[in-house]
């Protein structure tokens, strides 16, 4: 059957004038040549304006090669599954109808054109099957459009493998369905695991550290968890628990799991659901009071996509949403497409509501598109199938034919490229590719756009933000500002304690001893245990220092007895399970094996585990104790200067023609022996006659006076402090001992000492007393322990004991144990511990921690003399801290001695000059004369000479220079003489 029908209408419009009848002439051409559908069409729209008739006749010339490739087409079975009575799946059918139409219109000479034949797949998985083995069996499909659901495409692929028809989805989106395990199945959409990055960055952006995903119990919504859980570790955000909502789940279960979420922390939910799902839990959570100030929704874009499409009674349930959606520009293009789009939608739903064609639309378009131009290419010629033979028990899937041209369109689908949409259509194993995701808020009676994100840049304000040297950003700072649930502009915390009237369980240890960190006795009024002490002041203080109020009570956990750390690592455990205590508040040091299980706080403690011995007296002194100020080297060093300072004295006096050092070599040597040595007590009074044994002897003076004033300062103190002895001095001294070392009994310390010392070697003890008995009677040489347990020792026993040296080990000091609260599953990690830790170190550094150390720790007034822990030890000096002394001395003497050897006929002559300087500078010949003339005031100046008020002040170099300047001219001046001479 053939129709052709020209409808034209006078009617032209020009911006000069108004139309009129004879301005011109529209033609609408509609052509319908095919015998099997009775749909398909082609329009052609001439316009012609006052004198060009020719148009008329050119188009009356071209109709009859129009008919003909008209007729010449063959068509091409494809069938469409989708759950029609679904919003998606209206405006995807929408969409591959104006897709269809607008392919063939755009190109009239193609020789294959796609009939489209349409099932209601009845919104599952068998109404989908049953529907495509229909298409199957009556139609001889080269490919299905569909389905629309991931489950349905998964059973649907299983039938495409068997027949070769390629399945093309553009909404099965699930990460479940790959290429790769079914290999007729295309995917023409984004992965939903390509949002996942964006969804992790908006969380890590406001600061989350929690989420709970949101689910169905569908191939759609479980196919994302694995996903979305690593996308979320990386940025090191937990999701401590999922919400799995069955697709059968009545209104009463539904409000049981959200009465669930509630009576948890987080606050923080990811949607994944499709729009029948989302859209009831919405109305859920509005009744619930779960659309509120403080809390957070993110929605996938399996909602967000069709937020414009959405009632508006369901955009009031979802005010405050963030979510998120692929990128579109808006072209052109697309502008015309929403048009078209849009006038068929209502065409086909003329009751329903007004909407926007989402980005499957759009994809759905592409998909259409996509498929017709693989077609065209393989051509019609090799379509064919093949039928299997069937005997009398054979069923309709075994009925089914063999597309043998299936593989061919797969592979030239698979190959098609082009500008689509919906954005650059390109298939990488079998998927479409995508990178720019919009971020969205729904506020209104729509949503707003806050950001965009993309793989390289992360979060920014613009879809394209590549300028120079742009970094990944995941800062909440480039978006644009956000309306959160509850009209509120304030970030919610994520988390927050439930309304359910439960208190944060905090377990306080009870032993015995040190009663000042930790006590817990009974309330005089209530009779109820109450815990105080050191921990508990500073808890108390940092809970109240949070900006928000968390409700705790204390609740006392004893310790067990025994030599190990179990104890308090079984108390750290039963707060990982969290069925009894949430945190903990006492005298429980930060160890690496502990992290394992909890959470610590910033530490409020100084940490070290140090070693208290007991004071003895001194032994008695050597005889040669007045050697012991100076080590070895130095003694020998001090002898050789002696030496070496009277050599050279004795070499240049003797050259020199000094009557004291002439005569035999035994004379002569007792003099200088005598003369050297003599310096210590600065009694030497031979007449030196040579200027340059003047200037060493004077080096030398100089070192022997630091030497005698250091000696005599480092035996005064060895003298002074030997009087009380230390009874061990360090650990490898009681290493070496064999004498056996105290710990208190339940503390880890005990791990660290079976390192070093065997078992038969260590005491556990318990308390001060007891620790200052057990080093009184000699029971133990030592004790170890903590720097908070030995500042409360020696605060009641400040005499007769002391610390030595540095920290034997390090710890990380004390810290509040904190875990997830409420019973949560995953101990570590909770939201609640940044706040604190940031509480503990305002309080550590503020005024209150210092109220609380002098409340427990500070000694009292009789022990004030012993807050120095570390006793003072007498050190010897050694060669190496006087070295420089020597050096001077070393240089002066060789060199006067190479001086006095090189020129001796000199040295009566530098002796004469200097003893001539002398007299002038002494005599009055020097104040008289030379003085008044160059140096005195004049008269102006006279009244100013004693007008400056005297001052005490510090020597400086400057201030002396004049007298180094005269010391170091003197020397220089004998020495040209001498070389003058």
């Amino acid at each position: 059957r053939r129709r052709f029908v020209v409808n034209a209408a006078a009617s032209y419009t020009t911006t000069e004038r108004p139309c009129t009848h004879d301005h011109g002439i529209l033609i609408f051409l509609y052509l319908s040549v095919s015998t099997r559908c009775s749909n398909s069409a082609a329009a052609l729209r001439v316009r012609m304006g006052r004198g060009r008739p020719w148009a008329v006749l050119l188009l009356y010339a071209l109709l009859p090669a129009m008919m003909l490739d008209a007729a010449a087409r063959v068509d091409v079975n494809v069938g469409v599954v989708l759950d029609m009575g679904t919003l998606v799946g209206k405006m995807c059918w929408a969409s591959i109808v104006v897709a269809a139409e607008d392919f063939y219109a755009a190109h009239p000479n193609y020789t294959t054109k796609l009939a489209l034949h349409p099932r209601d797949a009845r919104a599952d998985v068998v109404g989908a099957g049953s529907a495509a083995l229909g298409l199957l069996k009556n139609n001889g499909l080269l490919a299905i459009l569909g389905p629309q659901k991931s489950s349905q495409a998964r059973f649907l692929s299983g039938m495409a493998n068997e027949t070769q028809i390629p399945i093309i989805s553009f909404t099965a989106t699930s990460p479940s369905l790959s290429s790769s395990a079914e290999p007729y199945f295309v995917r023409a959409a984004l992965n939903d695991s390509s949002q996942l990055n964006a969804i992790a960055s908006v969380v890590k952006a406001f600061g989350w550290r929690e989420v709970v995903a949101i689910y169905e119990d569908t191939d759609y919504g479980v196919g994302i968890v694995p996903y979305l859980i690593d996308a979320l570790q990386e940025v090191n955000v937990r999701v401590p628990h999922r919400s799995v909502i069955s697709p059968s789940a009545t209104d009463a279960q539904i409000m049981e799991e959200l009465y669930k979420l509630m009576t948890m922390q987080t606050r923080v939910f990811i949607v994944h659901m499709s729009p029948p799902m989302g859209i009831p839990l919405f109305y859920k959570a509005k009744a619930a009071g779960m659309v509120s100030n403080g809390y957070a929704w993110i929605m996938t874009d399996g909602i967000g996509s069709l937020v414009d499409s959405i009632d508006p009674a369901v955009i009031g349930t979802m005010q405050g949403f963030l979510g998120v959606k692929p990128y579109i520009p808006r072209t052109p293009e697309v502008a015309a497409f929403t048009l078209r789009w849009k006038s068929k939608y209502r065409s086909q739903n003329p009751g329903a509501e007004k909407a926007e064609p989402s980005i499957f639309s759009l994809w759905a378009y592409d998909a259409v598109r996509a498929l017709a131009m693989a077609v065209e290419r393989v051509g019609a010629k090799n379509f064919s199938f093949q039928r299997p033979e069937i005997g009398g028990n054979s069923t309709d899937l075994d009925a089914m034919a063999v597309s043998t041209a299936g593989p061919e369109v797969l592979r030239a689908v698979r190959e098609t490229t082009f500008a689509g949409l919906g954005g650059e259509f390109r298939l990488v194993n079998g998927e479409l590719q995508g990178s720019v995701y919009q971020i969205v808020n729904v506020a209104g009676s729509g949503h707003r756009i806050v950001g965009y994100w993309t793989p390289a840049y992360g979060i920014s304000r613009r879809a394209k933000p590549g300028a120079p040297g742009k970094e990944y950003s995941a800062s909440k700072e480039d978006l644009a500002g956000v309306v959160w649930p509850g009209d509120a502009i304030v970030v919610p915390r994520g988390w927050d304690i439930p309304t359910s009237g439960k208190k944060l369980r905090v377990a306080v240890p009870v032993k015995r001893g040190f009663f000042e960190l930790v006590k817990v006795e009974a309330d005089p009024t209530t009779k109820e245990p109450t815990p105080r002490g050191y921990c508990i002041d500073i808890f108390d203080k940092v809970m109240a220092s949070l900006p928000f109020s968390v409700p705790y009570e204390y609740v006392p956990y004893v310790l067990h007895s025994g030599g190990s750390s179990t104890a308090y690592d079984e108390l750290v455990k039963q707060v990982s399970i969290g069925k009894k205590f949430d945190a903990v508040a006492g005298d429980l040091t930060i160890l690496a094996e502990r992290l394992q299980y909890v959470d610590f706080t910033m530490p409020y403690t100084e940490s070290g585990v140090f070693m208290i011995v007991r004071l003895k007296e001194g032994k008695q002194r050597s005889a040669w104790v007045f050697l012991k100020p100076l080590t070895v080297e130095l003694w020998l060093a001090s002898f050789g200067g002696f030496l070496l300072t009277g050599f050279v004295v004795c070499v240049i006096e003797y050259l020199g023609g000094n009557e004291r050092f002439q005569g035999s070599l035994i004379k002569v040597g007792g003099n200088v022996m005598y003369f050297t040595f003599s310096t210590l007590v600065f009694a030497h009074r031979e007449n030196l006659k040579s200027s340059l044994s003047k200037a060493v002897v004077i080096v030398w003076v100089f070192v022997v006076l630091i030497l005698s004033s250091s000696y005599t300062a480092s035996l005064s103190s060895r003298l002074t402090v030997e009087q009380l002895q230390p009874s061990v001095a360090d650990m490898d001294q009681l290493m070496r001992s064999g004498d056996r070392v105290g710990y208190s009994a339940g503390s880890f310390i005990y791990g660290l000492l079976r390192q070093s010392f065997s078992n038969s070697r260590l005491v556990p003890l318990t308390g001060a007393d007891e620790y200052a008995a057990a080093l009184s009677n000699g029971t133990v040489a030592a004790i170890f322990h903590e720097l908070p347990y030995i500042k409360l020792f020696l605060k009641k026993y400040c005499t007769g004991y002391t610390v030595i040296g540095r920290p034997t080990t390090r710890t990380s000091g004390f810290g509040f144990v904190k875990v997830n609260v409420w019973m949560m599953v995953f101990p570590k990690d909770s939201p609640l511990l940044p706040d604190v830790s940031a509480a503990v170190l305002r309080v550590t550094q503020g005024p209150d921690m210092d109220d609380i150390e002098r409340k427990w720790m500070e000694n009292d007034s009789t022990c004030k003399a012993q807050d120095d822990l570390t006793l003072p030890s007498a050190t010897r000096l050694t060669f190496h801290s006087l070295r420089g002394l020597f050096l001077i001395t070393a240089v002066t003497s060789i060199s006067a001695l190479l001086i006095a050897i090189v020129f001796p006929k000199n040295l009566p002559l530098i002796s004469n000059v200097t003893a001539a300087v002398l007299k002038v500078t002494q005599g009055s010949e020097m104040d008289d004369h030379i003085e008044r003339k160059w140096m005195e005031n004049n008269s102006t100046c006279q009244g100013q000479d004693h007008g400056v008020v005297p001052s005490a002040t510090r020597l400086t170099l400057y201030s002396l220079c004049g007298l180094f300047l005269i010391t170091a001219v003197t020397p220089v001046l004998a020495l040209l003489l001498a070389f003058a001479g």
